[in-house]
């Protein structure tokens, strides 16, 4: 009797366990989510500040041009489906990164504008800055997405990024072409983090069962 009791008690302690687990990585990914819809909400006003202060124009549009380095937005709803969790993750940490570089060597771009037109600073609301914060919540997002990584895989290590290379000298035509490069960063990223709150919210209704 003792014994059945104690097997009991052992069974009951592991199903406990396990709930408790489910519900940790379910707030996780619901956190993730919403972080990822607030980011996508300062990038939606970075983009039209940016248009305005780059390109001078807030109507331009750019959407048939592409950046061959940023992640496809275009997707296979069966392949998303059938997605396991780890490959899921894996994708969204290899994307959000290759946003961040981009975002890194923009900036490094507008750093160098503003010193060599000291005027922006006095007139114009830092672009550098409010890219700064779009990468630090990109940095938030992957180190959260790193964290569910490690808990589906013990032996996943979070990778050292690689130097970001900034540009040199341009001419004026390169200097236009990077700063619709720019707007085209930001375009995508607006959608890609779309794409990605539809992937946490998926990954936590799954911890609902």
């Amino acid at each position: 009797m003792a014994a059945w009791f104690s097997t009991v008690l052992f069974v009951c302690c592991i199903l406990e366990s396990t709930v408790e687990s489910t519900q940790v990585q379910r707030n996780r990914y619901t956190n993730s989510f919403s972080l990822a819809r607030s980011t996508r909400s300062r990038v939606q006003q970075l983009l039209k500040k940016y248009k305005e202060q780059e390109l001078g124009n807030l109507d331009f549009d750019g959407r048939s041009q592409q950046l061959t380095d940023l992640p496809l937005l275009s997707t296979d709803f069966d392949s998303w489906l059938q997605l396991s969790d780890w490959d899921r993750l894996h994708a969204a940490f290899l994307d959000m990164q290759a946003y961040w570089n981009i975002l890194e060597r923009k900036r490094g771009d507008l750093e160098k504008e503003e010193k060599a037109h000291s005027w922006l600073r006095k007139t114009w609301i830092s672009l550098p800055q409010r890219f700064k914060h779009i990468q630090l919540d990109l940095r938030d997002l992957m180190n959260q997405v790193s964290s569910q990584m490690r808990f589906t895989r013990r032996s996943w290590m979070k990778p050292t990024p690689a130097a970001v290379h900034l540009n040199s000298e341009r001419s004026p035509r390169a200097d236009w072409d990077s700063r619709v490069e720019g707007y085209i960063a930001l375009r995508d990223l607006d959608l890609y983090l779309t794409k990605l709150a539809r992937d946490f919210l998926l990954l936590a209704s799954k911890r609902h069962s």
